[in-house]
């Protein structure tokens, strides 16, 4: 399908033959009317030049590269059609002179043409279209190139070249400053355009600039995530070996002191009564190192995601939890539940485990419950217990409860950008609110 611009294309290459054929046409049938023999033999001549000169501009325009053909531009329609400014694009030197000279020596053509005959301006017309497009693009040398074209235009209009009279001198006068004005208006107007264009050409050459710096931007902000990921993946896994390092400190390694202690004292006394009291707590002692082991071995990693989203692991964590305890306790999931990242859903499954065993040990609370929010951009998980509560502030800052409880929280949710806030005073009870970003599933 044949495009505007390869029409317009067309028209420059055949239109000047079309219009010299046509102009020779109604000069060859009013001869008799406007010429003489030697004028016949004038126009004769001009317009095998005429000729000549379109056969050289045609084979001139097939050489050049069609990078650095004259730009095709889109005429306007009026009475003096004219063509948008469009800069030439050519071989600097030969090319550029190369289609001022044409075009100069097309308009003397016409003009000669027209003296002797003022059908000829036909031929001479074909300047309005195509001076923008040829000359070189400076507002004076298109204005000047538009005027020498109304030159022929309004001496034919007029009855001929020269006018033969005063009034028709006037004549003449009158129509020059009319084509001159019409062409130079549409001149004007296609200026204004083509500035237009150029300005929505730069600004959608800024957009996709802009375009490719923001999808530049969002590519490093992907890697930035990605890192961050893992630096809190690794920093979890460390979090994860002091938090057991604790635990066994706090569990595993004074069980084991007990029951050496009670075998000692059952060892050192003489009353069998005595000794099998200390060697029963020594047993009790066992099974609940034992269990405490197994409870350690168990949340090494958080097997409950395995299966399960983050509000479904976090409601049978309770439940198991509560039945192990018996302490009551209640789960709710509020918002709309979406998929969260894996490093998301440990750190908030690990934050719960952590403040449910502080109750269990700390608290003494008879009733416990969990809430997970799901605000917008981030995730809400809430802790709340009937314990005995206590004095945030004076909380040690370099114990091990310090160490690996609430500063345990905080240190995960702080990796991951977000924060652990605790409520509590002495017979109050303790809230315990962490807050993370929340980032979807891959």
């Amino acid at each position: 399908m044949t495009t505007v611009d390869e029409r317009w294309q067309q028209f420059f290459r055949w239109g000047p033959y079309l219009f010299l054929a046509l102009a020779t046409l109604l000069a060859g049938v009013s001869a008799d009317e406007f010429m003489t023999g030697p004028s016949k033999v004038a126009a004769g001549i001009l317009i095998a030049a005429g000729l000549a000169l379109q056969l050289w501009w045609t084979a001139y325009q097939r050489a050049l590269p069609a990078a650095v053909r004259p730009a095709t531009a889109h005429p306007q329609t009026g009475a003096a059609a004219t063509v948008q400014a469009a800069p030439i694009v050519l071989v600097p030197g030969a090319p550029s002179t190369a289609s001022t000279i044409y075009f100069l020596l097309r308009t003397a053509l016409a003009f000669a043409l027209t003296w002797l005959n003022p059908f000829f301006a036909i031929y001479a017309c074909v300047g309005y279209f195509d001076a923008v497009r040829l000359l070189p693009p400076r507002p004076a040398a298109t204005r000047a190139g538009l005027l020498a074209v109304a030159v022929p235009m309004a001496g034919s209009q007029s009855g001929g070249l020269p006018p033969s009279s005063t009034l028709q001198w006037i004549a003449f006068g009158g129509l020059f400053a009319l084509n001159a004005g019409i062409a130079l208006v549409f001149s004007q107007f296609d200026a204004k355009e083509a500035e237009k264009a150029a300005e929505r050409a730069a600004t959608i050459a800024e957009l996709a600039r802009a375009n490719a710096r923001l999808e530049q931007a969002l590519a490093e902000n992907s890697a930035l995530q990605a890192q961050l990921l893992l630096q809190a993946r690794e920093a979890g896994v460390a979090d994860e070996r002091r938090r057991l390092a604790a635990e066994i400190h706090d569990t595993i390694a004074q069980g084991l002191t007990g029951i050496i202690t009670q075998l000692q004292a059952a060892l050192g006394t003489a009353d069998s009564a005595q000794a099998r009291v200390h060697v029963q707590r020594a047993a009790d002692l066992a099974r609940r190192s034992l269990r405490e082991a197994r409870h350690s071995v168990h949340n090494l990693s958080p097997v409950a995601l395995e299966h399960d989203p983050l509000p479904d692991a976090l409601k049978k964590t309770l439940a198991v939890w509560s039945k192990r305890t018996g302490i009551t306790a209640r789960f709710t999931a509020t918002g709309t539940q979406e998929p969260l990242h894996d490093e998301v859903a440990a750190t908030l499954l690990r934050i719960a485990q952590e403040a449910l065993a502080n109750a269990e040990r700390h608290s003494g609370a008879t009733r416990a419950g969990v809430t997970l929010s799901f605000m917008g951009d981030e995730v809400t998980l809430d802790i709340r217990d009937d314990g005995h509560g206590f004095d945030p502030a004076a909380l040690p800052t370099r114990t091990h409860a310090a160490g690996f409880g609430l500063a345990g929280m905080r240190a995960r949710a702080e990796r991951l950008a977000g924060t652990v806030a605790v409520e509590s005073s002495p017979g109050e009870g303790t809230a315990i609110s962490a807050r993370v970003p929340l980032v979807r599933h891959d």
